[in-house]
């Protein structure tokens, strides 16, 4: 477990946004590829990093629904990825190498949440397959144009709902979709662990973190009478007041990817613009549960994962 996993003081708090947190940075001349960089917080994220100078690609599974709302968002193009399918994946990460760029932010921010019980692939759940496999694979492939890079991984404070169940990760026994979403957003945070011990040592360091409680299209899965029972929205559909705005949920994933006040750091586990506190509490709480940053875990993780997609950048 990383002993940098306590606040530095970043002078930024929940209810920062993402504007705030590129105000005064100049990423001109710097590509960034942000997955789900059309919708939600990804969008905003796209939006904060392309007003700082950024080049930012898009990929997205529906080209036409990401070129229509990034329309007027200078800076900013789209390309065609489906995280769900490792051909596409592996299309879109040769075309971009291709072009000859280096990348310098990769944030992981596409996902999927509570879905009914779906496979892809050769079977896999499809939480764990979107959210963690898909990424898995992307960032390997385009580890070549990686020199120097930030890779934020978008975790959840969802991964305190199960660890990764070795016993049965692809729930082939009973599904459970608020369970499988926990264990991809534990697998989204092992990722980011094993990836900084991986690649720090050629500048390519890692981040994960929880983005807050933001009502998005991600929900799109939890039907509005749960969102009422779980006190997520009122009886009129008003968001509860615990929840941030879109620009708020971006901010950490913005944070992690252009603040110099993480300089030196990689491996790490941050909510709210902050560098989060590890909290051993099972039930809801702030903080990281240990079992999300247990690099033994996050190693055993990795080839697990490099054995299903068959991409390893480190073997």
């Amino acid at each position: 477990m990383s002993e940098q996993q306590h606040p530095i003081g970043s002078g930024f708090d929940a209810r920062t946004t993402a504007a705030d947190v590129v105000d005064g940075i100049d990423l001109t001349g710097k590509t960034a590829v942000v997955t789900g960089g059309y919708s939600g917080i990804g969008l905003e994220t796209t939006r904060a990093l392309a007003s700082a100078g950024a080049r930012v690609v898009v990929p997205a599974r529906r080209a036409d629904v990401a070129a229509k709302a990034l329309d007027g968002i200078a800076g900013t193009e789209v390309d065609e990825l489906d995280l769900a399918d490792l051909d596409s994946v592996r299309g879109f990460a040769e075309r971009l190498l291709a072009t000859g760029r280096s990348i310098d932010i990769v944030i992981d921010s596409a996902g999927i949440m509570a879905c009914p019980e779906t496979r892809v692939g050769p079977g896999w759940e499809m939480q764990f397959a979107v959210n963690h496999l898909g990424h898995f694979a992307l960032v390997n492939r385009l580890l070549p144009a990686l020199g120097g890079a930030r890779v934020v991984s978008v975790s959840s404070s969802g991964h305190r709902l199960s660890p990764i169940r070795w016993e049965d990760p692809q729930f082939e026994h009973g599904y459970d979709r608020s369970e499988a979403y926990g264990q991809s957003k534990t697998a989204n945070a092992l990722f980011a662990v094993e990836l900084d011990r991986l690649a720090a040592s050629a500048g390519i360091r890692a981040f994960t973190l929880h983005p807050g409680s933001i009502l998005t299209p991600l929900m799109r899965h939890v039907s509005e009478a749960d969102q009422r029972e779980l006190g997520w929205i009122d009886e009129d559909g008003n968001a509860s007041d615990h929840f941030k705005t879109a620009e708020q949920g971006a901010a950490t994933q913005t944070w992690a990817a252009v603040s110099p006040k993480l300089d030196g750091l990689g491996g790490v586990f941050l909510e709210d613009c902050e560098v989060a506190e590890v909290n051993g509490d099972l039930g809801p709480g702030p903080g990281v549960r240990p079992h999300a940053i247990d690099p033994d875990e996050a190693q055993r993780l990795w080839a697990y994962s490099a054995e299903l997609t068959g991409v390893n950048a480190f073997a």
